[in-house]
């Protein structure tokens, strides 16, 4: 006898020619929009990050980074695509002393890096998409200029970080 299976609310899926997951509905829409009009793989995940930018801002935006790790029908090796936040050169222990930091702060302006997410979405359209740029971008762009429906979590976390960015800005 079979046992049954334990209830999960994450269903199983299966697609007949692609299928996309994503952090929020809006961007899985997008980037499986872009496969049912013939994008391909690389086509989709650039489509549902940059939607990404726009409604989940605080999880998947513009300033952050994308690591990924790839292969392709073609090429089959592994590759990876470092879109991490270089440091700037004139970040460095001796520039911070004389604002009396002994350490390079955790949050903040000082410590940013130089956001990698947008040029590495471009790096791996460049080498991998099928479609134009236009296409990719059209679906956040819209939700951009239109609006879409604000998810709580992002004004819990515009609530969480004022009294931080008060206090410094």
């Amino acid at each position: 006898m079979a046992l049954p299976l334990p209830f999960t609310t994450r269903p199983e899926l299966a697609g007949t020619f692609g299928m996309i997951a994503s952090t929020h509905y809006l961007a899985t829409a997008a980037g499986m929009a872009i496969l049912e009009h013939g994008g391909n793989a690389f086509d989709a995940a650039a489509a549902a990050a940059f939607t990404l930018h726009v409604v989940e801002p605080h999880l998947n935006g513009p300033g952050g980074e994308v690591p990924a790790i790839f292969a392709t029908a073609g090429d089959p090796v592994p590759r990876v695509l470092c879109g991490q936040g270089v440091t700037p050169a004139a970040a460095t222990l001796e520039r911070f002393a004389p604002l009396g930091l002994d350490v390079i702060p955790g949050t903040g302006l000082l410590p940013a890096t130089v956001p990698g997410a947008v040029g590495a979405w471009l790096t791996l359209l460049r080498d991998h998409g099928t479609l134009p740029l236009r296409d990719i971008l059209d679906y956040a762009l819209g939700y951009a200029e239109r609006g879409h429906p604000l998810i709580e979590r992002v004004v819990g976390t515009i609530t969480a970080v004022a009294g931080h960015f008060r206090a410094k800005f």
